[in-house]
């Protein structure tokens, strides 16, 4: 015996299907935990870059799941008037400030990091 099924039931069937929500095994419900592990990073000296290109330099204080950052005796860069993709050497003192996760792009310790000039940059040929 052999169970055939119209086209139409195969399709209500794929549908149906379809409608159902995954269960994956591999996703456990609770609490989120971050993708970055900031802990080692407590009371010492980040950089954070955020997103619209601004960057701010502190001691990291506290975080949360939701990647929101505390930064004491913080600091910004200030970008050049000309070219707002580039950083001057020019700072302003921020204090105690409260980065929001969603704008969080990078995080990175300032200690054993240092700028060095783009060895691929190429001189202007005019």
């Amino acid at each position: 015996m052999t169970n055939k099924c119209s086209h139409s039931e195969m399709v209500s069937l794929i549908l149906w299907t379809a409608s159902k929500p995954l269960s994956l095994s591999f996703i456990k419900p609770g609490r989120k935990e971050t993708v970055l592990d900031l802990a080692k990073f407590v009371d010492k000296g980040v950089s954070v870059k955020l997103s619209g290109g601004r960057q701010v330099t502190g001691t990291l204080k506290g975080y949360d799941q939701l990647l929101n950052l505390v930064l004491d005796e913080a600091v910004e860069n200030l970008r050049d008037q000309d070219d707002p993709l580039k950083t001057t050497d020019q700072i302003r003192p921020l204090g105690l400030i409260v980065c929001r996760g969603t704008a969080v792009m990078l995080v990175a310790p300032t200690d054993g990091t240092d700028e060095i000039p783009n060895p691929f940059l190429q001189p202007d040929a005019a």
